[in-house]
């Protein structure tokens, strides 16, 4: 093994979501996704805390993207067009992201523990949208409804989007789009 080569982290990660995919995230231990990325497990975890994290490590950065999309949006809008203004924003973070996203869902799928970790992960965002948006002048509850509804419009579309390899010649944005169409149906009773 050298002593360095470049972008440690993201073969890391793809060893991580080989492993899993071949033995299940269960049977899966930090060693071998060190040795499979030709690393040490030392390497692993300076990297990552545990294996959980190579599925969750970039949250901060889809919340950070979530708010700062929220927050840039005309102060003008009413919430629910800055919340699909922002929606819009973050479909740029999937770019060019489809099949790590549809195999990284499959992974959390097979695992009541990372399901788990994805809601809470998902708790969280929402939660950090409500203040943006209570920054941004909005009362209480439509702030947490708002958000709420918002984080519900992702997690369908999103997971429409990975639900089929037919799905990679279309953008996360068009399932986003579709699934706020059908909020917006449903709360006006058609």
């Amino acid at each position: 093994m050298g002593r360095w080569e470049p972008n440690a982290r993201g073969r890391l990660e793809q060893a991580a979501m080989e492993l899993y995919g071949e033995r299940g995230f269960d049977q899966t231990t930090a060693a071998q996704i060190a040795a499979r990325a030709g690393l040490t497990e030392r390497t692993f975890f300076r990297h990552y805390a545990d294996k959980r994290e190579v599925l969750f490590g970039g949250a901060h950065l889809l919340e950070e993207a979530f708010v700062d999309a929220l927050a840039d949006t005309p102060a003008t809008a009413a919430p629910m067009d800055a919340m699909a203004s922002a929606l819009e924003s973050v479909a740029a973070f999937f770019a060019d992201r489809h099949a790590f996203a549809r195999q990284r869902q499959a992974v959390i799928a097979s695992s009541a523990e990372l399901r788990e970790r994805e809601l809470i992960k998902l708790a969280k965002l929402a939660a950090a949208l409500s203040v943006t948006l209570r920054e941004r002048g909005v009362p209480e509850p439509a702030a947490s409804l708002t958000a709420e509804a918002g984080i519900a419009v992702f997690k369908v579309g999103f997971a429409r989007w990975v639900g089929g390899a037919e799905n990679e010649e279309r953008p996360l944005l068009d399932f986003l789009r579709e699934s706020l169409v059908e909020l917006k149906a449903v709360a006006a009773g058609e």
